[in-house]
């Protein structure tokens, strides 16, 4: 099966190959061009392809399309870009300008019959109807991140966020607009997907919303002959049993995973460090003298093995993972460097010559790995820079005692050992925000705390530092969601055990030195996330899901969930109001084992915004104020 990241790379190299059917691999010479994009533009291109790889296609120059622009005579130029009246201001002022000579103008999402009338009338008097060459909708509205896992929004994701949704504030109009986009960015997803997905959602939100939009959408489109973006026949796919399940959930079904404290790896980077777009910024320790600190900006992406193999495996692991890579370089240079000294031929030496032909096949062998130690060498390097940046974070806040306080909570197993209170009032552990944190996990958690009890912790949080206005956010949706439901959502079977200390990793030797660490390993569980898609995919009897609407789209009209239909084996599964990395590993680690067992699943993660525990609390801060 072709990932929709995969898909989504053939249509933007298609576009760039103005869209022409891409060449079999190193067959033809590119045709030279000059990009131009906007923000969303390039929020889409740049974790999906590589400057070498645009290079590769043939882009000489890529630019901002709202940057100053000398005119460059006979090159094509791809435009890409949102049909927003400020950039179509900005390409008319290029037809007057003249500044290409052939124009192939893709618009990320659909340009609407009014703009497009408008844009051939800025042609003609601009007299370079006959420049412009192709204009095409392209359908690719969203970003890719993964293999299996996508978001709407890295630029003004703010317009999409939990508080744009859920402020005091927002008007009909903006509430239309918001579901709007959701809905585009969706109907993109699933174009480039080339399926027409079964809708599950909860009712009475903004899931609900939009699954209805979304369903509407894509019936319209569906049965409109002309315009069918589906090209499969709707009558004979009615009963496609390869169709996925797209179930859309709203973020106040679970509030405590996006604030919680995390210990895998990506999950990490993203809560500590500044990780956007695949792309990582790490602090370099500040020079002597007191300089500014370095930054360092390091790309993650797919073809990097050691970040595959260990972007969801637990911290410690992670760096127990390097020191062996370390060893195994070191161990490879000094073959390289043994051939070097073998090689100090004498010249009184008359075995010389057959010394030479026996290393004649060692140095072509050496030569041939050298790009490749090369290559392993900047890896280790750049794992061992982020790792060792997160360690300090870690170590500096005790962030492995967060952690694993809040897996206690969640899992209502285990005793704990040190009291909420302690820890709130300990100022050696910890930031503001995280006892924030840590505190707001604990209350969503506990059913019943008395106002004596509360008090007792709002003061302990006030003598911390902390801002008091997403607990009274989180008071009054607790409030809401116990009203509505009559129970707050479950975390049975968290927790942690810790392991005996770091085998390799005490040894002096090594650059991460874990003590004061503690080695926890998670204990697998289902986040509330992944129990819903677990009964939703295998159609499952429960309380929850039940009342849960189900649209087909390529029926008519409204269809009751069917009695004997067979268990999903693909769900694209999408948050509404933002997404976090705990909740996508927590889906990935279930189709692994549900696979291993046999029942093969494959799960798609998405999510209006990515945002880490610090920016959600920023938005509950946000919208506690407005109480």
């Amino acid at each position: 099966m072709t990932s929709l990241r995969q898909r989504h790379k053939d249509a933007i190299r298609q576009m760039l190959n103005l869209n022409q059917p891409l060449p079999k691999s190193g067959s033809a010479e590119p045709s030279w061009k000059v990009l131009v994009y906007d923000r969303i533009g390039q929020d889409i291109i740049s974790p999906l392809i590589s400057v070498k790889e645009l290079r590769e296609q043939g882009v000489t120059l890529f630019v901002q399309l709202h940057s100053d622009r000398d005119a460059i005579p006979d090159v094509p130029v791809v435009y890409f870009c949102t049909p927003t009246e400020e950039n179509l201001g900005r390409i008319k002022q290029d037809f007057q300008k003249h500044i290409y000579d052939i124009y192939h103008l893709n618009f990320i999402s659909p340009i609407s019959r009014a703009k497009l009338e408008d844009l051939a009338s800025a042609a003609i008097e601009t007299n370079c109807v006959a420049n412009i060459h192709k204009i095409y909708d392209q359908y690719v509205n969203f970003i890719s991140l993964e293999d299996d896992m996508f978001m709407l929004r890295h630029q003004n994701s703010d317009t999409l966020s939990y508080y744009a949704i859920n402020k005091g504030d927002v008007g009909d109009n903006e509430m239309e607009s918001i579901m709007n986009t959701i809905v585009e960015c969706l109907f993109s997803v699933f174009v480039t997907a080339g399926t027409v997905p079964i809708i599950r959602s909860p009712k009475g939100n903004a899931a609900e919303m939009v699954a209805k939009k979304l369903d509407k959408k894509l019936k319209d489109n569906l049965f409109d002959a002309r315009n069918n973006l589906f090209s499969v026949d709707t009558q004979a796919g009615n009963f496609n049993f390869h169709r996925p399940l797209l179930i859309i959930l709203d973020r106040n079904v679970d509030m405590a995973t996006p604030l919680h404290h995390t210990w895998t790896y990506q999950a990490l980077a993203h809560d500590l460090l500044d990780l956007a777009l695949n792309r990582l910024v790490v602090e370099e320790s500040i020079p002597k003298g007191g300089v500014r600190p370095k930054h360092k900006s390091y790309e993650l992406d797919s073809k990097d093995k050691f970040w595959g193999n260990h972007k969801d495996s637990p911290f410690p692991n992670v760096a127990e993972a390097i020191q062996e890579e370390l060893e195994h370089y070191r161990s490879s240079e000094e073959e390289v460097k043994k051939l070097k000294s073998s090689m100090g031929i004498d010249n009184e030496n008359e075995m010389a010559v057959s010394m030479v032909s026996d290393n004649t096949a060692k140095i072509t062998s050496a030569v041939q790995s050298l790009p490749q130690l090369l290559e392993k060498k900047r890896l280790i390097d750049m794992h061992t820079s982020i790792a060792t940046a997160i360690l300090n974070i870690i170590k500096l806040r005790k962030l492995d005692t967060f952690f694993e306080l809040e897996e206690k909570i969640m899992s209502k197993t285990q005793q704990l050992e040190k009291s909420i209170l302690d820890i709130i009032s300990d100022a050696e552990i910890g930031s503001p925000d995280d006892k924030m944190r840590l505190f707001i996990i604990y209350y969503i958690c506990t059913a019943h705390l008395s106002e004596l009890d509360l008090k007792k912790f709002e003061n302990a949080l006030v003598g911390a530092g902390c801002d008091l206005s997403p607990l009274a956010y989180i008071k009054r949706w607790k409030s809401f969601t116990k009203m509505v439901s009559g129970s707050i959502n479950q975390y049975e079977g968290a927790g942690t055990k810790t392991v005996s200390m770091f085998s390799k990793l005490v040894s002096q030797g090594s650059n991460f030195v874990m003590e004061g660490v503690k080695n926890l390993v998670v204990k697998r569980h289902n986040l509330p996330v992944t129990k819903i898609v677990d009964h939703l995919m295998d159609f499952k009897n429960s309380h929850e899901t039940e009342d849960y609407h189900y649209f087909d789209p390529k029926q008519l009209k409204l269809t009751e969930v069917p009695k004997n239909r067979s268990p999903f084996q693909e769900a694209i599964v999408f948050i509404v109001g933002g997404g976090n990395y705990i909740e996508y590993q927590n889906l990935v680690e279930y189709a692994k084992a549900k696979t291993a067992a046999g029942n093969i699943k494959r799960i798609t993660y998405g999510a209006s915004t990515l945002n880490n525990a610090n920016q959600f609390l920023k938005q509950l801060s946000l919208l506690g104020q407005e109480l």
